[in-house]
């Protein structure tokens, strides 16, 4: 249900995006009378105003045809926008009543949810280990050491869209969370990268939501939850 509620919502945020871009772009053709009105305005002003104007029940200039044009790209964007909170709220609630403690979680939203809840698919114990789930999501470190040097190399792999959630979630934590804040501090002082030290994130994250995706059994170890295990 989740997944098919996300292909509409992908959808349809994918049209309002175009949507908006065609009204833009009918702005820099627009006659000087249209584009003095509009000119500088932000987005939900400009689809505010345009969507008072009267074209005409059949415009015949270019004024109004012009007019016309733009306000049913305006419309469009409206209606677009109401189907994305219904199915925002839907996806909430479904998101909600199949991961609960996910939901709980401070820094995850429904659409974050709802990626790591497909990727997991309806099987979830095909994922025995919390290095299966980095590996799935793309965010487990491939070694890449040469003689002395001990290095690691991004992965590229994995689904790209439960990778971003993960990102998401990252770069929501280094802005408010104390203990992740303090990590990138400590991180930063040894000499990584702001990238590196994001991959390092990513793959604790992954341990954590794992811990909360996958039942854990008797023969499985609980995930490690300390930062210094992210390096």
């Amino acid at each position: 249900m989740i997944r098919a509620l996300r292909v509409a919502r992908r959808s349809a945020m994918k049209a309002r995006t175009q949507a908006v871009n065609q009204l833009k772009a009918l702005i820099v053709i627009a006659p000087d009378v249209l584009r003095e009105h509009i000119r500088g305005l932000h987005r939900m002003e400009l689809i505010r105003t345009v969507t008072r104007w009267r074209p005409g029940a059949e415009p015949d200039t270019l004024t109004t045809v012009t007019k016309l044009a733009m306000q049913s790209l305006a419309h469009r964007y409206l209606q677009l926008d109401v189907e994305i909170s219904e199915l925002d709220r839907q996806l909430q609630r479904l998101v909600t009543r199949a991961a609960p403690e996910l939901m709980a979680v401070k820094g995850l939203g429904a659409e974050t949810v709802a990626a790591l809840l497909v990727a997991v698919g309806d099987n979830p114990g095909r994922l025995r280990s919390e290095s299966a789930f980095a590996h799935l999501c793309g965010v487990a470190p491939i070694p890449a050491s040469s003689g002395k040097t001990s290095r690691h190399r991004l992965n590229r792999g994995g689904d790209r869209q439960d990778n971003h959630a993960l990102y998401m979630i990252t770069v929501s934590r280094m802005a408010w969370e104390p203990r992740t804040r303090a990590y990138v501090a400590r991180r930063t002082a040894e000499g990584k990268t702001k990238t590196e030290i994001i991959r390092c994130l990513k793959r604790h994250i992954a341990r954590e939501v794992y811990g909360l995706l996958v039942p854990r059994t008797p023969a499985q170890p609980p995930a490690r939850d300390d930062l210094t295990t992210a390096a």
